[in-house]
């Protein structure tokens, strides 16, 4: 933990290195405000890294006339296209007509709303397509014979976590990974926060004057230990399990399906040589620390997917699964876990002359900047006054890696390919859809293949892992093969052992870390 984290007062204290967490933390920190930020695990372990990878408005939530978060959504699809264009870009989806589920009238209204509700201006509009001539039908039963294709985006969703994370650092805030909050209680106007250090063992107390609790699946946890809380938190633990399996078709191009108990799912290109399949809904009883995708659940997407796909797709295909808990705001609990509001709930508790507590709830990724926009709107009259950028400004500024020129990806690659010649291009490739811009501190200095270091297994080698320790929190294997990249897919366990023991004898050199 940082030393300057028991210093001071600080103006913000969040618990939750989550997309929502880390959200608030950058733009609390970018208007001025003291920010300190704490979460028990690595940043994005949870939720936050088990999602679809999608910045996109939700086009079943129209039937559950979610239209306020829905349109926020689509808004938020290029915004956050604009200021991250490394891990997020634009991608197509297919949407098949299926003559024993949703009319084809139905479709078109929802698409037609889709295109037009939400500000779009880059991402093409939505056109149909016929499946018996288009490329896009050819992995599909012959029976589909029309559909629609219509815009989203994909995002490295635990990279988005990271880079908020990073950016809330640099404009002075404190963030401590691998941090637990043992205690937090209300005293002389100001909160007492307990935390202790996971790694060194350490216990200090750090004071705030206002405290959100952004911990995600663990929101209602942190309220009855940490805050002593004597009500029940009316939170509803959905889970969602994915799957990965060997490529399925060359183009890349994604596909929506819908199954007949009205929920739906994706198959989308992955990783270059993998198809993603998912998700499920379903409720959730237990620590969210130990979901995992069941086998019922593999059996439904294998199941789900192979009513669509002329080659069919079997349990013993699928090479990793993972999963994650939404934790959606809920207060009667009497609905289908599908049908649970995706929206995001803030629920403030300031009681005059009391340091206010805001407790976060549900929420997309797509929509976390404006969920920290909303938060802090909240916050603002228990703050002091802001002295630095104005509310809407995480709109505009670029996350780390995100500054390219006007002319986007392809030219940023092709100058940075110029200035590495001796990286392959599927290398560089992975480095600038990681890291942007930011591959230039990365490889500073570095002047030949020789000079990256050991390498570790598929591309990975030394000078990233030591930019990844210095710059990004990373302490283990998984941080590394799981959340910051997803090449755990191409190493075997033996080069994860490598990784683990040359990140302990990086961290324990004591080089300069984040």
């Amino acid at each position: 933990m940082h030393t300057n984290a028991v210093s001071g007062v600080y103006d913000l204290a969040i618990i939750g290195g989550g997309i929502n967490g880390c959200g608030i933390a950058r733009d609390a920190a970018g208007r001025g405000w003291r920010v300190f930020l704490c979460e028990q695990n690595d940043l994005g372990s949870g939720t936050s890294s088990a999602s679809t990878k999608l910045i996109h408005g939700g086009l079943r939530y129209l039937e559950h006339y979610e239209f306020r978060l829905v349109r926020e959504a689509l808004m938020e699809r290029e915004v956050l296209w604009s200021i991250a264009p490394h891990i997020i870009w634009p991608l197509r989806f297919l949407l098949p007509y299926h003559r024993k589920l949703r009319p084809r009238w139905l479709l078109r209204l929802g698409l037609f709303l889709y295109d037009n509700i939400g500000g779009r201006k880059k991402l093409p509009k939505t056109r149909v397509v016929d499946l018996t001539r288009d490329p896009l039908g050819a992995p599909l039963k012959p029976e589909f014979r029309r559909g629609f294709e219509y815009s989203d985006c994909w995002v490295e969703d635990s990279r988005l976590v990271v880079l908020n994370a990073m950016a809330a650092q640099e404009l002075g805030a404190t963030i401590s990974p691998r941090t637990r909050c043992l205690s937090a209680e209300r005293r002389d106007g100001l909160w007492h926060v307990v935390l202790r250090d996971e790694q060194a063992g350490e216990t200090v107390t750090i004071r705030a004057r206002s405290l959100v609790n952004a911990a995600g699946p663990w929101v209602g946890d942190v309220g009855q230990a940490v805050m002593r809380s004597n009500s029940r938190a009316p939170v509803r633990l959905v889970q969602g399990s994915h799957l990965v399996v060997p490529k399925l078709y060359d183009h890349d191009g994604c596909y929506i399906f819908q199954n007949e108990d009205k929920r739906i799912f994706f198959v989308i290109p992955y990783e270059r040589d993998f198809t993603l399949i998912g998700t499920t809904d379903q409720d959730y009883k237990g620590d969210p620390a130990q979901v995992h995708a069941s086998a019922d659940e593999v059996a439904y997407l294998c199941r789900s997917a192979s009513e669509y796909l002329r080659v069919p797709v079997t349990p013993e295909d699928v090479v990793w699964t993972y999963s994650g808990v939404r934790p959606l705001y809920d207060e009667s609990g009497d609905t289908a876990a599908q049908a649970a509001t995706r929206d995001y709930v803030l629920k403030l508790d300031a009681e005059e002359g009391s340091p206010p507590l805001l407790s976060v709830f549900g929420g997309k990724i797509t929509t976390y900047r404006r969920l920290a926009e909303a938060a802090l709107a909240q916050l603002v009259p228990h703050l002091p006054e802001a002295r630095g950028e104005a509310a809407g400004w995480t709109g505009k500024a670029a996350l780390p890696g995100g500054d390219f020129p006007m002319q986007g990806f392809e030219e940023t690659l092709r100058a940075a390919a110029a200035r590495y010649p001796f990286l392959a291009e599927s290398h560089l490739r992975r480095l600038m859809r990681a890291y942007g811009t930011r591959i230039h501190a990365m490889l500073a200095g570095v002047g030949s293949f020789a000079e990256m270091g050991a390498v570790y297994g598929a591309d990975l080698t030394e000078v990233e892992l030591r930019y990844l320790v210095r710059c990004e929190w990373v302490r283990t294997a998984a941080d590394v093969l799981w959340r910051r990249s997803k090449l755990g897919l191409r190493l075997t366990q033996a080069d994860a052992t490598r990784v683990e023991d040359a990140l302990q004898r990086i961290v324990s050199a004591r080089e300069p870390v984040a």
